[in-house]
């Protein structure tokens, strides 16, 4: 490192010669923010994701010093849309703490994008935030009025940053700037407690005495004033943010006497976002619908004679890169991929210690940082554990320190005197992830989505009608009891016990066309029992071909230990939880003696490739061949390179096979294969074509499964038969999906996304022509680009004239279905390679395409897309090291139906990292799945609905049918409700009756009550009643007991026929000094009980004999 003053600037600015390394530039500005001292320390880095891994390398380092990361918006200058609640969550927490007083040194990193925007101004901050503390005071009123003015959002169940809900005596709430949401107590006038709870499960974690609510918004609305600042929320608000404020300020207002450190590539980012700015500006106020101007720039941004003000008035340090010279000998080796790596690491110490430095070891997890220690407890057994760099530069010359902190790579530190050698330097890919939690039911991962007001449901009794409310009936002499109302055709209405509601099933894929069934009608029994004598022939079926992989008996496939580890030593990054569950699984898999069939579904770029090599590995080391098959030659082309990358040097031939090899090419290949030649072979469907025989085959590793029409996935899978199957896939198609639920293949779910990828931002507006002219022109700005993807081929040329207008400046290629296959290839790899600024196209790029440069996608017509298709389509970007972003767009003033707009709003919603699962589970409800040996996606799921079928295929997989199930009547003279003062919410209501009523087990009753006093409070009695009822339920189901009538004088239990057989009955007759009588049939017990809650708890205690 050097340092000397810079020639062109004034005195107090300097240059700062650096080498490349996180964990080297973490050490000088932890030097440079403690010199600063309170004034504070603002350093400017290239881009945000360097900035989140320097405060996290810093945070690490330097655990004292306070460190802020200040993120830009998360969407375009001058856009229709708002900034997501948690960016705008993060900023405002961040400049909260800018106003407070200093307690010591403090420094903010941001990107040049972030510190151009002006902010709300430091007065904010006397007002802008609500406390809540276990005993104090609580006035309802203030905190909903906090909430709406502060960009809050109201929701039944809050899951995200920056929503809430209010339930009586319960608040959930999620502040925007924190990673869990919260949820309090209260009994009208105080807090009675806090606690944070898993936005998953909705159950409590942890007990808190304290929150503070920051905004969810830059836009924090007045209580009291007329102007601007009085309005009412509405999207894109904050792109007016000066017409809210007195007037904005900027970062350097907050902490006005502070340092500056800037990158010497931020000027150059910060000027991008400067013409970015004016362009859009430009773009919003030529393609205005209104006769609303869009603000002037100067009034949101700091423009650049005002920023050359800035930088003159600072001290200010430029950090340069450091000459290549100096760089290699700040460079640590990667020790993990030498041949003998202890050996290098040995060498590697030694020259250290002759040049006196200090050796320090460095990891994020104990656990590496034990496994470091130990792999140098040979040479140096005295190792000082310190929590901050100041210690190590502070500590012994030529000592050994250890410390904590995320820092990836090593580097060598000639101020301090100091050689940092992190795990990964030494263990490479065996670096720890997270304990792997336990494999998550994959039925709990399709959880009921739940019921919602208007929605078809289906009733096994009486067939398909709508979800119209629940209402408080009478029956008899008892009041008060909830019930579902039901409509049908004809405008027929029926009321449905609420406690019966597991007789209801969601139909999940209605449509407007869908009739409803007609009430006392004989059609709807006929169709069903009709569907389900199908459904358990198909169940026989599918039994038969898993009994059927299960009998085949084959040699396990164990990897050649030291070869298999040089090849996993061979991956540059740490595998996710998931991901080594998953490469564990498939590995297991292949050493059972038994044909592996595995769905393995994860997001894009989640590492399913890595998987597949994985497994690959495995089995072409074991000596078999492995033949890899893709739905395009494209990306076909994109494995062959993977695979020749990752297997150089180990002896092992890899071949290619599709249209893009000569006939004398493909004809050596199926010579190879045939004599074996060839280990590895990487292709299309042609590997299923006819000619190609394989010597030893032992595994078929299927990509983007989805993409395979039924005759080529059936050719695919008879050249596996008898080996081994491993299907991949990002979201697999409803049947896939289906298939693997039931438990046809083994599945393998990747949800944990690899560490800093960043999920893909998805918008949902109407074709805005400043928006699109805006997202394109970024990307070109930047040096990426962008897909532009048309549902119909027809529509390609008319956008073509749209962008050739909006943006001349930008290059087009097109690829689409009526091109040649040779030129769409060709355009497509031309894309992939560089060429172009955007690829106007169609679906064809849905899988199939690796573009690490493109993070902008505009979909026009989505509504004609399917949800796993648009998935898959937003996939396509965000690959590289820029976030990626998607538009839906649809026509301008497009009325989309009520089920489109549902599908695409998932997807919106659905934007974090590892969605594609639950968007499968999405489009298998909202647009149905076929039965799974069929060739339609409709048949039975359009007769009796998506939930209602995987209902009775699952009992028919059990060898049970619908006329096979039966529940216990119960008659104690009990009655259970959940009150409408309880949870207000009808909707919420009815989905707990379903939970309540669907419950199978004692040990989910109690789970179930558990939760709902953690989420709405202490259960009212009739609620109580209720699971003690659900209980009561439970237990007869084991005992056999078909009915329970209970009065004030005995208690009758009439058991199944046989079901009382293997009961120690006269035993407890014995016990029950004569109370206890049987009769063959039913078992009584003769006692005088009034209340009937008292006579359940009896009934309840009997039973409990008999466990």
């Amino acid at each position: 490192m050097r340092t000397e003053p810079a020639a062109s600037q004034d005195l107090g600015h300097r240059d700062l010669f650096l080498a490349p390394f996180v964990g080297l530039h973490a050490v000088r500005l932890i030097a440079l923010a403690h010199h600063a001292g309170a004034q504070g320390l603002i350093h400017l880095a290239q881009g945000q994701r360097w900035a989140e891994q320097l405060a996290s390398a810093v945070k690490g380092l330097s655990p004292d010093l306070e460190v802020h990361v200040l993120p830009p918006w998360d969407c375009l200058p001058y856009d229709s849309a708002s900034p997501s609640r948690d960016v705008m969550g993060r900023r405002m927490s961040v400049l909260r703490q800018m106003a407070a007083p200093a307690k010591g040194p403090r420094l903010l990193i941001t990107s040049p994008a972030a510190v151009v925007q002006r902010v709300p101004p430091r007065e904010l901050w006397a007002s802008a935030t609500f406390s809540l503390k276990t005993g104090d005071a609580f006035i309802q009123e203030a905190l909903e009025s906090f909430l709406h003015r502060s960009g809050y959002v109201l929701d039944d169940r809050v899951d995200e940053a920056g929503e809430a809900a209010i339930r009586g005596q319960v608040i959930d709430l999620f502040p925007a700037n924190r990673p869990l949401p919260y949820r309090a107590e209260h009994d009208g006038s105080s807090i009675l407690s806090i606690r944070r709870y898993d936005p998953v499960s909705q159950r409590t974690e942890e007990d808190v005495d304290s929150i503070t609510l920051e905004p969810a918004s830059e836009v924090v609305l007045s209580e009291t004033s007329d102007d601007a600042s009085s309005r009412d929320r509405y999207v894109g608000m904050e792109h007016r943010l000066p017409e809210y404020y007195r007037q904005l300020e900027t970062v350097f207002d907050y902490w006005p006497d502070a340092e500056m450190v800037m990158e010497e590539r931020a000027e150059e980012r910060r000027q991008n976002a400067m013409e970015q700015i004016a362009d859009a500006y430009e773009s919003r106020n030529s393609f205005r619908s209104g006769a609303e101007y869009a603000v002037k720039p100067e009034r949101l941004f700091i423009l650049d004679d005002e920023w050359q003000q800035v930088l003159n008035a600072m001290q200010l340090t430029l950090i340069r890169d450091a000459p290549e010279t100096e760089t290699g000998e700040s460079k640590v080796p990667f020790f993990a991929s030498a041949s003998k790596p202890a050996q290098a690491l040995s060498s590697f110490i030694s020259s250290q210690e002759k040049l006196q430095r200090r050796i320090v070891l460095i990891a994020a997890a104990e656990r590496d940082l034990s496994r470091l220690r130990r792999s140098v407890q040979n040479i140096q057994a005295k190792i000082a554990a310190v929590d901050c760099w100041n210690k190590v530069i502070n500590g012994e010359p030529r000592g050994w320190f250890s410390i904590k902190a995320d820092v990836r790579r090593g580097f060598i530190d000639d101020d301090a005197g100091a050689a940092v050698i992190t795990a990964y330097d030494v263990l490479g890919s065996r670096v720890s992830t997270e304990v792997a939690p336990e494999a998550t039911s994959v039925w709990s991962l399709q959880a009921d989505a739940g019921f919602h007001i208007g929605d078809t449901v289906v009733h096994i009794e009486h067939g398909i009608g709508s979800l119209e409310g629940i209402e408080a009936i009478s029956l008899g002499d008892q009041s008060g009891e909830d019930a579902i109302r039901l409509a049908y055709a004809d405008e027929a209405k029926i009321m449905v016990p609420a406690t019966g509601m597991d007789q209801i099933w969601r139909y999940g894929s209605a449509s407007d066309t869908l009739k409803l069934d007609r009430l006392n009608g004989d059609a709807w029994i006929a169709r069903r029992k009709t569907i389900e004598a199908e459904i358990q022939d198909v169940s026989k079926r599918l039994r038969s071909l898993v009994d059927e992989r299960r009998a085949v008996q084959i040699d396990p496939i164990t990897p050649p230990n030291r070869d298999y580890e040089r090849f996993v030593a061979r991956f540059a990054f740490t595998e996710t939880p998931d991901q080594a569950r998953a490469i564990e699984e498939v590995l297991q898999d292949l050493a059972s003696g038994h044909p592996m069939d595995r769905l393995v579904c994860g997001d894009v770029g989640f590492g399913k490739t890595e998987v597949a090599l994985r497994a690959a590995a495995a089995v072409a080391l074991s000596g078999k061949q492995v033949a890899v098959v893709a739905p395009t030659t494209v990306l076909a082309r994109q494995h062959l390179r993977t695979f020749e990358r990752r297997f150089a040097g180990l002896d092992m031939e890899i071949a290619h096979l599709s249209r893009l090899v000569t006939p004398a090419e493909a004809r050596a290949v199926k010579r190879g294969l045939a004599d074996g030649s060839i280990r590895i072979v990487v292709g299309t469907h042609a590997l299923a074509g006819k000619g190609i025989r394989f010597k030893d085959l032992g595994l078929v590793i299927i990509d983007e499964e989805q993409r395979f029409g039924t005759a080529h996935k059936s050719k695919l899978r008879q050249l596996g038969r008898g080996g081994h199957v491993l299907t991949l896939t990002a979201t697999p198609i409803p049947r896939t999906l289906q298939s693997s639920l039931v438990g046809l293949q083994d599945i393998s779910i990747i949800a944990t996304p690899p560490a800093r990828r960043q999920p893909i931002r998805t918008f949902l507006s109407a074709f805005d022509p400043a928006t699109v002219r805006e997202a394109l022109m970024r990307e070109k700005r930047r040096a990426g680009q962008s897909f532009v993807v048309c549902s119909r081929i027809e529509d390609i040329e008319p956008m073509r004239g749209q962008l050739t207008r909006l943006a001349p400046e930008l290059e087009l290629i097109v690829a689409h279905g009526q091109i040649p296959p040779e030129e769409t290839d060709e355009a497509m790899v031309r894309f992939a390679d560089g060429e172009g600024d955007v690829l106007l196209t169609t679906n064809i790029i849905e899988s199939g395409l690796d573009v690490p440069r493109a993070n902008t996608m505009l979909v026009w017509r989505a509504d004609r897309f399917g949800l796993a298709q648009l998935h898959q389509l937003r996939g396509r970007v965000g690959r590289g090291r820029i976030r990626g972003t998607a538009y839906l767009l649809t026509e301008p003033d497009q009325v989309l139906p009520k089920a489109t707009e549902k599908r695409l709003r998932t997807l919106v919603a659905l934007d974090r990292l590892g969605a594609g699962f639950a968007i499968s589970a999405q489009d298998l409800d909202q647009r149905g799945a076929g039965s799974i040996l069929g060739e339609e996606q409709a048949g039975h799921i359009k007769l009796i609905g998506t939930d209602l079928y995987q209902h009775m295929l699952r009992r028919a997989l059990h060898g049970e049918s619908i006329e096979d199930a039966w529940s216990p009547e119960l008659n104690i003279g009990l009655m259970g409700t959940i009150p409408e003062s309880y949870i207000n919410d009808p909707e919420t209501r009815i989905n707990l009756y379903a939970r309540i009523s669907r419950l199978d087990s004692l040990e989910n009753v109690e789970d179930l009550e558990a939760e709902i006093e953690d989420r709405f409070g202490a259960l009212p009695q009739s609620l109580q009643n209720l699971i003690n009822l659900a209980e009561l339920k439970q237990l007869c189901l084991r005992l056999g007991i078909a009915r329970v009538d209970a009065g004030p004088q005995a208690i009758a239990l009439t058991f199944r026929p046989g079901a009382a057989d293997a009961l120690p009955l006269n035993q407890a007759i014995e016990d029950s000094g004569g109370e206890l009588h049987w009769n063959g049939e039913r078992l009584v017990l003769a006692r005088s009980i009034e209340e009937p809650d008292e006579r359940l708890k009896s009934i309840v205690a009997l039973l409990g004999r008999f466990f």
